[in-house]
């Protein structure tokens, strides 16, 4: 039985292209609400406006069957969606007075076939919503779907951020951070309620990265606007990760040492080479990579082929990917953030430009967290992040903690209202992620467990789930690997199946397909001593007292 009615009324480019995840919001069909057959009129409404907003502007437009194409938005190419039914392109304009901001609110609404249920798309890196891969995904599957611009830019434009006189511009980054995601959820009730003359049966997010900090932030904030929230490789604790993720660049730039990727893949191939039995069988996943303790000092001498040319990796190199796994600490030791997981492509983190004429090279930082440092914390775009210290950066780190924690952290664990209001949250994270570390998703679940009675009082409603050898948001981005997560979240909400797996086809080191069934957290993937090591029958999920 659904758990209520929804109200009416309520409420360099490789290295980014890698990181730009795009939902591909699909689910296989479940028994639920019947399809409404009335066929839409698409044509402007009048919408009530979210309180503290006014809408500013409404339009309609229809959308023949057939192919949605993509804008390219840089990094992002141009792309397609095809076999998407006629559809009618709702959008919102709405405003803060006294903001000056221009947030736009799309939704999508199935002409025919609508399976009763919304489904909002969240965004990616800067990006606060999806520019309709998403979008179109969930209507081909007869979700009427939502997202928002949150009036701010692109993935990774950022010259929203400041004001003209240097100041940070409150009002988008609170718009950005959770604001402009509740008031979207208000008005895609309101839209389909009026639209199809009935409200959503259900109502579910759907994001990764940014999008799964977004689904966090719902759920923390504004527990009643989704029935069901799928939270994936989620930016939480965005105030401490988003500094910390700089980390590797402030290593490579401070010990004065440049590794190639080459390198830097001969550690990560050692490592998992070393720690893929931990879990019973050699499968080429590390299943548990905070216990890998390969020691990278025991690559020093090897020689390394690349482009033609044999390095040799120095101790220097080592030392290096030492402190990138280890992660950032104070210049006294202290821990600040966990580091990049063992198993996962450091040259996410630690990119560094081509050689020049000479052959030497520099940090190529991701933008992320280069962005974040520059403009929100140092208030000057241009700043160059390859200057930071090692005392400097504890500095950043306590400084965006202190002015930006409240805002964006996103780290509340007091899950208390959306527990009682009958909501779900279910997440993975790759454990090969190589730009959110997966610990701080995994420390953040254990904040709630001991905020609200311990793991088993959480299972109740919110489930975390870990994917070995899985980069960042690397189940849903075409990459191979791929998890049926929307349908088990529809599967616990709509008739109270919750998820004890999720069976999921992951790609090893190798690139080779195994079926995997991801374990509920705290429980870890253990081989049962015989059978095929790629297939999912041959493992059992276990405590990890017993591993």
């Amino acid at each position: 039985m659904r758990r209520r009615l929804l109200s009416v009324l309520t409420t360099a480019v490789p290295l980014i292209t890698a990181a730009v995840y795009l939902p591909t919001a699909s689910a296989r069909p479940q028994h639920g609400p019947a399809p409404v057959p009335t066929p839409l009129t698409c044509s402007p409404q009048s919408v009530h406006a979210p309180a503290g907003t006014t809408v500013e502007n409404v339009t309609a437009v229809p959308h023949a069957a057939g192919t949605v194409d993509v804008p390219a938005v840089w990094p992002q190419p141009a792309d397609h969606v095809d076999d998407v039914p006629a559809f009618c392109d709702v959008t919102v304009t709405l405003t803060h007075p006294g903001a000056g901001d221009h947030a736009k609110v799309r939704v999508w609404l199935p002409l025919q076939g609508w399976n009763g249920r919304l489904q909002t798309i969240g965004g990616s890196a800067y990006a606060a919503g999806d520019y309709g891969k998403g979008l179109a995904g969930a209507v081909k599957n007869g979700y009427a779907a939502a997202t928002t611009d949150a009036g701010v830019s692109t993935y990774i434009d950022t010259s929203w951020a400041l004001h003209s006189d240097g100041h940070v511009d409150e009002a988008l980054l609170k718009n950005f951070a959770g604001r402009s995601e509740h008031e979207a959820a208000a008005i895609a009730k309101e839209v389909i309620a009026r639209s199809y003359g009935q409200p959503a049966a259900y109502a579910y997010f759907n994001g990764c990265s940014t999008g799964g900090r977004q689904g966090y932030m719902e759920a923390q904030r504004h527990p009643g606007d989704y029935d069901g929230i799928l939270a994936n490789a989620p930016a939480v604790n965005w105030d401490e990760f988003e500094v910390a993720t700089l980390w590797p660049q402030v290593v490579m730039n401070q010990e004065k040492t440049y590794p190639t990727t080459c390198e830097l893949d001969a550690f990560t191939n050692a490592a998992v080479k070393a720690c893929d039995p931990l879990d019973g069988a050699e499968d080429g996943l590390v299943d548990a990579p905070d216990r890998c303790g390969f020691d990278p000092r025991s690559l020093i001498g090897t020689k390394v082929l690349c482009a033609g040319r044999e390095l040799t990796i120095t101790a220097a190199d080592a030392a290096v990917v030492r402190k990138i796994w280890d992660g950032p600490r104070t210049t006294s030791g202290k821990k600040l953030w966990s580091g990049v997981p063992v198993g996962a492509a450091l040259s996410g983190l630690a990119g560094t430009t081509p050689p020049d004429a000479d052959g030497n090279v520099k940090g190529a930082p991701f933008p992320v967290p280069a962005a974040w440092v520059a403009t929100w914390l140092q208030k000057q775009p241009s700043f160059d992040v390859s200057t930071i210290t090692y005392s400097q950066f504890t500095q950043l780190f306590r400084q965006s903690q202190a002015e930006y924690d409240r805002i964006i952290g996103t780290d509340d664990p007091d899950l208390s209202a959306f527990r009682d209001s009958g909501g779900k949250l279910l997440t993975w994270h790759g454990q090969a992620d190589q730009y959110i570390p997966t610990q701080g998703t995994v420390e953040y679940r254990k904040q709630v467990e001991r905020k609200m009675g311990g793991a088993k009082k959480v299972d109740d409603f919110y489930r975390l789930f870990l994917a070995p050898g899985t980069p960042h948001c690397g189940l849903n981005n075409g990459s191979g690997a791929t998890v049926d997560d929307l349908g088990a979240l529809r599967a616990w909400v709509e008739h109270g199946k919750a998820p004890q797996t999720l069976p999921a086809t992951l790609r090893n080191a190798s690139g080779e397909q195994i079926t995997h069934n991801l374990c509920s957290y705290p429980q870890v993937s253990r081989y049962d001593g015989h059978g095929d090591r790629t297939a999912a029958s041959s493992f059992r999920c276990v405590s990890p007292t017993h591993h």
